[in-house]
C-alpha cells in the first residue's frame, strides 16, 4: 500500500485529524490511500465533510492516483442527518464502467466514514436511490460494505455479487438478499460470505440469523466441502429464528458459491456440538431450498 504523509515539513501531524483519503489507481483496478491531515475542526462535521469532498474532487499530484469524484462522477449536492451522509450525483454517474463505479464508491465511502459522526453513506442519482445491475436499491453503506485488507500490499480488488440468505420476519423461512461487495482478491470467497452473514442484512425485508459477535476461527474448502470453525459465540442465539433457519442461512449462502457443495460447521474445532438444543453439527450439510420463501 502506498502511503503519503499529508503534513508539512515544519510540524508533526495531529494524529486525531489524520484520515486516509482513498483514490483509484491509474490502472483502475484497485484503490489506494493517502494520509491527509484535516484542516477543519473534527467536531465540525459539515466542515470536515466539505473538506474531504473537495479533496476527492481534486486530482492529486501523484500520477498513480485518480480522484474518485471526477469525470462522469459529478457531485450535485449532499445532505447530512444523524449519522447518514447522502451524496446526490448527476445522471452521468450511470455512464461509469461498473467496475470503476464500485471502486469509486468504495473510495468515497471508506474515506467519509472516517468522520466521527458519519456512520453510513447513501448514494442518489439525480434524486433517485442508486441501484445495482438487478435494479435493487443499494441503500446505506458503511466501510464494512467494502472488504479491505489494510495489511496486504497487493492492490487487487474484485467486485462480486453474493446471494445471502437471511430470515423472514417470523424467523421460520429464509429469503435471498443480493449484496455487491468489493473485496481484496486474496480473501477466500467463502470467508467473505460468512463475514457478510454475520454482519446481517441491510434491508427491512430480511432479518439476521446468527450472533454478530461470533468470531470466525477458520474457513477452508476441500473437495467441494466448506469447513467453517467458529468460537463459542456461535452457540448463543439472540434472534427469534428456528435452528434450521439459522443453520441454512449459512449453508445455503456458502453453497451458492461455485466450488462449494456441502458445509461442515464446528465450534472451537469440534463438531460434536448440538446447536440450539436440536441440530447436531456432526453432519455435513447440503443446500436446502425448501426452507427458502
Amino acid at each position: 500500500m502506498s502511503t503519503l504523509l499529508g503534513c508539512s515539513e515544519s510540524a508533526a501531524p495531529d494524529s486525531e485529524k489524520v484520515v486516509q483519503v482513498y483514490y483509484i489507481n491509474n490502472d483502475e483496478t484497485g484503490i489506494l490511500f493517502e494520509n491527509y491531515e484535516v484542516k477543519a475542526d473534527m467536531d465540525d462535521t459539515t466542515a470536515v465533510i466539505e473538506e474531504l469532498l473537495d479533496r476527492m474532487q481534486t486530482m492529486p499530484e501523484k500520477l498513480e492516483y485518480e480522484a474518485p469524484i471526477y469525470g462522469p462522477i459529478k457531485l450535485l449536492s449532499y445532505s447530512y442527518n444523524t449519522g447518514l451522509l447522502t451524496l446526490n450525483f448527476d445522471s452521468s454517474y450511470v455512464e461509469t464502467d461498473s467496475t470503476i463505479e464500485i471502486l469509486d464508491r468504495a473510495a468515497m465511502v471508506r474515506t467519509l466514514t472516517q468522520i466521527p459522526d458519519v456512520e453510513n453513506v447513501a448514494f442518489m442519482i439525480a434524486g433517485n436511490p442508486l441501484t445495482d445491475v438487478n435494479g435493487n436499491i443499494i441503500g446505506n453503506m458503511s466501510a464494512d460494505s467494502f472488504v479491505y485488507n489494510a495489511g496486504n500490499e497487493i492492490n487487487t480488488y474484485e467486485k462480486v455479487e453474493l446471494v445471502l440468505y437471511f430470515a423472514t420476519e417470523d424467523g421460520k423461512k429464509l429469503v435471498p438478499v443480493y449484496r455487491s461487495v468489493v473485496y481484496n482478491s486474496n480473501i477466500p470467497m467463502q470467508r467473505l460470505a460468512v463475514e457478510q452473514i454475520l454482519k446481517g442484512p441491510n434491508t427491512d425485508v430480511a432479518f439476521p440469523t446468527l450472533n454478530s459477535q461470533t468470531k470466525i476461527n477458520s474457513v477452508s474448502v476441500r473437495d467441494g466441502v466448506c469447513y467453517v470453525d467458529f468460537d463459542n459465540n456461535f452457540l448463543i442465539q439472540p434472534h427469534a429464528v428456528t435452528p434450521d433457519v439459522a443453520i441454512y442461512s449459512l449453508v445455503n449462502t456458502l453453497c451458492a458459491i461455485t466450488d462449494t457443495n456441502k458445509v461442515q460447521i464446528s465450534v472451537g474445532g469440534s463438531s460434536d456440538v448440538i446447536f440450539m438444543e436440536t441440530v447436531s453439527l456432526g453432519t455435513v450439510f447440503e443446500r436446502n431450498l425448501d426452507i427458502v420463501e
